[in-house]
């Protein structure tokens, strides 16, 4: 049996003996697996283990009973029309996936190398990137690469026009920013100004100091239990490609904010779970990490909070409210923890001189859940 695109099988028919399966649209490789034990052939270009159906196919099946010829990948064809150091470039996919991905890695200078999903891709992404003040950055869109058809084409993304694109492209980005653009600094505690917010939003310097009590690990999991404006697990998200967050608000109008916020931070995968703590938090995968940073006072939210967490979780609330404060100080004093306040000040203008003008202090309780949970 052989499978593979249309367009693969027919460039192959003169050699094929056996059944030829085209894939199924939409894309499935169900027909595969119910195939195992027979002699069975998938045929792709390029590699098929980066972003490919090889990696796919991999999940499910053992490598000891898979042999994988890879070619040369779009990527590594772009960087050589290019001349290109692959090792200095940015690799994505954003094949099927929100173009919002590319956006932490518009920095000034970078090179990135992007799969699109179909002719349309590079003007698309070429309109975000203007939008975003980056409207300078040189593009260049390499078509059917390694084939007979290939085309190279090149245009600023302000001035991006170009008709007739191939679905089977690449966009290489040579990024140039503008004095407004909106680049996303690579540090934890972002600017207020680039998050949408009502008020309700944890400010930067305590952002700052939270993400690094929560700690993010590679691949983890965290609960964003009041959100607000989704500050909080859209950092969390930009640590790491792996990171991912539930964030739980109960409000439609703060849900549908954090929405616009994760797309815009790029990264449009956040979860949000529209709903009151702690009924909306059952039936979500269990956390690695939960961050309180509204609501800890209501009934049964936090109980639910440290029963939900995985054992070796961290939990980090903040505090603002004295009945808030007590609450976290009465939890430390019962499980242990660190236990911090955090006050700062900023300096304004005060009768025409200038003074600290302290902000509200903030309690943290940050408690690591016991891997051999005895409670």
């Amino acid at each position: 049996m052989v499978f593979g695109g249309r367009r693969h099988l027919d460039l192959i028919a003169p050699l094929i003996r056996g059944a030829a399966q085209a894939w199924p649209s939409p894309f499935s490789t169900d027909a595969v697996l119910a195939a195992r034990g027979r002699r069975v052939v998938v045929v792709a270009s390029g590699d098929p283990m980066l972003h490919g159906v090889g990696a796919t196919l991999m999940r499910r099946i053992p490598a000891c009973e898979v042999c994988v010829v890879p070619a040369p990948s779009a990527f590594s064809l772009a960087a050589a029309r290019l001349g290109w150091a692959r090792q200095d470039c940015v690799t994505l996919s954003l094949h099927g996936r929100p173009i919002e991905l590319i956006r932490p890695h518009l920095q000034p200078g970078s090179r990135i190398l992007a799969l699109t999903s179909d002719g349309a891709g590079p003007g698309a992404v070429a309109g975000l990137l203007t939008a975003d003040g980056f409207g300078r950055s040189r593009l260049t869109v390499l078509e059917a690469l390694g084939g007979p058809r290939e085309r190279l084409h090149r245009a600023t993304a302000a001035e991006f026009a170009v008709p007739g694109i191939d679905p089977l492209n690449v966009l290489a980005i040579e990024v140039v920013a503008e004095p407004d653009a909106r680049v996303l600094p690579r540090a934890p505690g972002l600017p207020d100004a680039l998050f949408e917010h009502d008020g309700q939003i944890t400010k930067r310097d305590i952002r700052a100091l939270t993400l690094s009590a929560l700690a993010p690990r590679r691949g983890a999991l965290l609960w964003d239990i009041g959100a607000g404006s989704g500050s909080i697990g859209i950092e969390w998200m930009l640590a790491d490609p792996t990171l991912r967050t539930v964030a739980i608000e109960r409000r439609a109008d703060r849900a549908d904010r954090v929405r616009r916020n994760a797309l815009a931070f790029g990264v449009p995968d956040l979860l949000v779970v529209e709903g009151a703590a702690p009924d909306a938090m059952r039936g979500l995968p269990a956390p690695d990490a939960i961050f309180l940073g509204g609501g800890a006072s209501r009934p049964g939210v936090l109980d639910a909070a440290l029963a939900s967490l995985r054992p070796g979780g961290r939990l980090v609330a903040n505090a603002v409210t004295l009945e808030t404060e007590a609450l976290l100080i009465a939890r430390h004093a019962a499980l242990g923890g660190d236990l911090l306040r955090i006050a700062i000040s900023r300096a304004a203008p005060i009768a025409g001189l200038m003074g600290w003008r302290p902000a509200m202090p903030v309690t943290q309780w940050m408690w690591d859940k016991p891997r051999e949970d005895t409670q």
